[in-house]
């Protein structure tokens, strides 16, 4: 692997590492533990007790202003309200998501200049997957902006979790393709049903993940409705909408697409079933037990960061598998 590759690999694991955070920063309701951007309530460095938040030094009317968006009345945006809404546990939560996008965008932008070398080896394609990876960072992280000051808008979470995947893609490709000789799967016979399974499996993940946001969008509303209740008290309500049963339903085709996927593997790859097709059905498994224990057990802020971590390093699989079926040149 040359030294292009492992930063570009290297920027992929520490986006992996960043969509795990994001997801501590979800399950915990911390994504407004800093109310401001770029600082946290009013520091560089947040505070860790509500006594060193110097409350007189912040700027109230920009709290006030963000309250009129989100349709509350600025009034009731006070020193003392703000006071009562501050939690270190969040503060610091939301500051260590923020912590954690820093190495993303050094590596991403190591992996755009080192895209001019890949240019000047005739590979263009490269370069401008670099170029879109840097762009798709600076555009996300001008998103999370957004979304501290929009007070958690559904529409840019989900924004914010397809820019997320799309790097991905980009990272991958970027990391698969930056050499002279990118590595092959070797088939015997045709692989095209293979790769409308995959590709299938592919969109249904990423569906998936736009899906999962909403429900948890559902689930936010039905706790706060039922403030106090046990969970086997509305858990039904849960069920009952339509982007659950949905989401259930296609979990269920993404298991029986990935057995298929595995089948029809093991019987025309020329070395058998290889560490990624054998990564592949063993993150689908674990994310159906995940999705078990989610929708039988409860709903537990560990198991739910998991399901969101391992959704998107099965996206990255997926699409690996993908580029490494594809017949020269790509």
């Amino acid at each position: 692997m040359v030294r292009f590759q492992k930063v570009a690999l290297a920027a992929l694991v520490s986006l992996f590492l960043l969509i795990f955070v994001g997801a501590v920063v979800r399950v915990t309701g911390s994504g407004m533990g800093c109310p401001d951007w770029p600082t946290c309530w009013g520091e560089l460095i947040p505070p860790s007790s509500v006594e060193q938040v110097d409350f007189e030094n912040l700027d109230i009317e920009k709290f006030r202003e963000k309250a009129a968006k989100e349709g509350r009345d600025p009034a009731t945006i006070t020193i003392e309200s703000l006071r009562e809404e501050f939690n270190p546990v969040h503060t610091w939560v939301e500051f260590l998501n923020r912590l954690t996008s820093m190495p993303l965008g050094f590596l991403t932008l190591a992996t755009f200049i080192g895209g001019f070398y890949q240019r000047r080896k005739g590979r263009k394609i490269v370069f401008w997957a670099a170029v879109a990876s840097f762009a798709d960072v600076l555009i996300n992280a001008v998103m999370g902006a957004r979304l501290v000051h929009s007070d958690l808008n559904p529409v840019i979470i989900t924004t914010h979790l397809a820019l997320a995947m799309l790097l991905v893609f980009l990272l991958v490709f970027v990391a698969w393709r930056g050499t002279e000789r990118p590595w092959r799967l070797r088939f015997e016979g045709s692989a095209v049903m293979l790769r409308w399974i995959v590709a299938t499996l592919l969109v249904i993940t990423l569906l998936e993940g736009v899906l999962g946001t909403q429900i948890r969008e559902v689930t936010d509303v039905l706790m706060r409705s039922h403030y106090g209740e046990a969970r086997s008290e509305w858990t039904g309500e849960l069920e009952e909408q339509s982007v659950y049963l949905v989401h259930r339903s296609l979990s269920w085709v993404i298991l029986i697409g990935t057995v298929a996927f595995l089948f029809v593997g093991s019987r025309i790859l020329k070395d058998g079933l290889g560490w990624l097709e054998k990564g592949i059905g063993g993150i689908v498994g674990a994310m159906m037990i995940m999705g078990l224990v989610l929708a039988q057990v409860g709903i537990s802020p560990v198991v739910q960061v998991l399901h969101v971590g391992f959704s998107a390093i099965l996206v990255g699989a997926l699409c690996l598998w993908l580029l490494a079926s594809s017949r020269e040149p790509v």
